[in-house]
């Protein structure tokens, strides 16, 4: 039982990365969903993205295919890193023309995305992930002092053995 607010919060890790991942996962593939179904409310201003169309219908496939296997936690990282490109390729090319800030030109969500992908992809899937079917994650790895420690948080996953 954790003792301090430190190792409350340290224990909690695992979980809140993971929560993190499917949330942003999810919402990231609603809005592929919605760009490419017409679920949701749709693309901007109703309906879906003509098929194939650069780079709307692209970014949409990638919307939806990245953020479904960031849910499900498979392929995290690389997924991950594609999303975030996407989203700053959405950035620079679509909303930074408006005005330098994402306040001014509309681009909150996708600079959110960006920098939340990001940390996704630096902080990997968490234990909760089908990610860890294939690599046999234990949750826990050898600290400096020789005493196990969590690695919930991000670090390479440690082989069952």
């Amino acid at each position: 039982m954790p003792t301090t607010v430190q190792q409350a919060l340290d224990s909690a890790r695992p979980i809140v990365l993971t929560a993190f991942r499917v949330v942003v996962g999810l919402l990231f593939a609603c809005h592929g969903a919605a760009s490419l179904f017409g679920v949701f409310g749709g693309a901007k201003g109703g309906g879906t993205i003509p098929v194939g169309q650069w780079p709307g219908w692209w970014a949409a496939l990638i919307q939806l295919a990245g953020g479904a296997l960031v849910l499900a936690g498979l392929g995290t990282r690389i997924a991950a890193l594609l999303c975030s490109g996407s989203m700053a390729y959405a950035y620079f090319t679509v909303h930074q023309e408006h005005a330098l800030l994402p306040l001014q030109n509309g681009g909150e969500a996708s600079v959110m995305f960006c920098w939340a992908f990001l940390a996704i992809a630096v902080l990997g899937s968490g234990p909760f992930a089908v990610d860890r079917l294939f690599t046999g994650w234990t949750g826990v790895r050898a600290g400096r002092t020789g005493q196990a420690e969590h690695s919930g948080h991000g670090s390479q996953p440690t082989p069952a053995g």
